[in-house]
């Protein structure tokens, strides 16, 4: 079985070794330790596909907590429907706040257009007398 270490994870996943033993702290990984005091961290290819996971949700936007309960989901295969279940239920949690936000920067976008024209009006109107 291969291993990895925290500089090769890092460097396939270009993110920095402090967010892998971040990662670690929140209880996402779990390398064994070797090497005097167990300084050095090994990681396995579960720890590799975690982080991936990890990763994977972040770009999702989800929270780590969101993260952790659906990486762990996948630690017990007993129900997988259920994980699935689970997954859209998060998913669509997550749909519905980011329309709220696209909604939300539309609303002040269109603000900031109608105060930009005013303004240019304004301008136009002074330039003319």
């Amino acid at each position: 079985m291969s291993t990895y270490t925290i500089t090769e994870l890092a460097r396939e996943f270009d993110i920095t070794a402090r967010a892998i033993r971040f990662y670690e702290d929140q209880g996402l990984l779990s390398p064994s330790r070797e090497g005097a005091g167990g300084r050095n961290r090994v990681y396995t290819p579960r720890d590799r596909t975690r982080l991936k996971l990890t990763l994977r949700g972040k770009r999702l936007g989800l929270s780590l907590a969101e993260i952790k309960s659906l990486v762990d989901m996948y630690e017990t295969p007993k129900d997988s429907v259920a994980q699935m279940h689970r997954f859209l239920n998060v998913l669509a949690q997550h749909r519905e706040t980011l329309e709220q936000q696209r909604e939300d920067i539309e609303m002040s976008l269109a603000e900031i257009q109608a105060h930009e024209d005013e303004c240019k009006q304004l301008l136009a109107q002074q330039a003319a007398t």
